[in-house]
């Protein structure tokens, strides 16, 4: 995923299909300068990782 599109996730009301190795994901947000973007798993949602954007999928 480009970084770019990324953000317009991270800042829209609707949720996106993304998915970080093939787990559902929410983009709570995104470090353009690092392409690095601060995700949950849907199935853990407490829990916080820093990922590159670039391993971030979106399913249409």
């Amino acid at each position: 995923m480009k970084t770019e599109r990324a953000r317009e996730i991270a800042t829209s009301p609707v949720m996106a299909n993304v998915e970080y190795n093939g787990s559902p994901v929410y983009i709570e947000k995104v470090n353009e300068i690092n392409n690095t973007a601060y995700i949950h798993l849907l199935s853990e949602p407490k829990d916080q990782i820093k990922v590159p954007v670039t391993s971030l999928i979106e399913r249409k």
